[in-house]
């Protein structure tokens, strides 16, 4: 296990806890297909266990959803972000997130890190890599390139402690390996630079795909 640097209390929140069903849309070009990225605030306490919140799900498990990626996480600035440039509004759950952020930048977290969020423990797997599930719902064909190149990609989790979470309530950051792989890093390296595939393997946390994804890289 990876040790872990010393960690003040870092306080972010949880402005809002976002949920959503498979349903069916259309593409532009008549095709019908299941997406479950439309979310939408809940009130009240939300159970957290396996690997959803209650009223959550994916639509395609091959690829969504999973014990590495159970929460999405995405910030409010982020989404502000967007917005400006934009021209319109978007809310909270605009980007399929289950919880939007204030106060931290789940792309700057740690894989491995550990948030405690109402009475659960969640733990940053790995960045949200973009698919036309999210240019279909922006309106925008492009969106997939133009989310990636913002590097804006917020982070998914994992759960350690089943429990509720809520709305209001406060993010902290109670472990933080000290190996420096981030989220961000991750999705640099996937993107724009594979030369650097081989520092990814120092966080213990990463996933077991993006580890095998690393190993098959060739040797530098």
């Amino acid at each position: 296990m990876a040790p872990e640097v010393p960690v003040t209390k870092m306080n972010g929140r949880v402005l809002s806890v976002n949920v959503g069903r498979p349903r069916e849309v259309r593409t532009e070009r008549g095709r019908s297909i299941s997406t479950a990225i439309w979310k939408h605030p809940v009130q009240g306490r939300v159970r957290v266990e396996g690997v959803n919140l209650a009223g959550d799900d994916q639509a395609d498990r091959r690829v969504h959803g999973g014990p590495d990626k159970a929460v999405y996480a995405y910030a409010s600035e982020d989404t502000a972000w967007w917005e400006a440039r934009l021209g319109r509004t978007l809310g909270p759950g605009a980007f399929g997130e289950n919880l939007t952020t204030a106060g931290l930048d789940p792309t700057a977290a740690v894989v491995g890190e550990r948030w405690a969020v109402g009475s659960t423990l969640l733990e940053v797997r790995q960045p949200r890599l973009p698919c036309f599930k999210l240019a279909l719902k922006m309106g925008d064909p492009l969106f997939v390139r133009r989310f990636a190149d913002a590097m804006r990609l917020g982070a998914y989790l994992g759960i350690v402690r089943e429990c509720e979470l809520g709305a209001d309530d406060a993010i902290e950051v109670v472990a933080r390996p000290d190996h420096g792989v981030t989220v961000g890093l991750v999705a640099e390296v996937y993107l724009r630079d594979h030369a650097r595939a081989g520092e990814l393997l120092a966080a213990p946390a990463l996933p077991a795909s993006w580890r095998a994804w690393v190993l098959e890289r060739p040797a530098a």
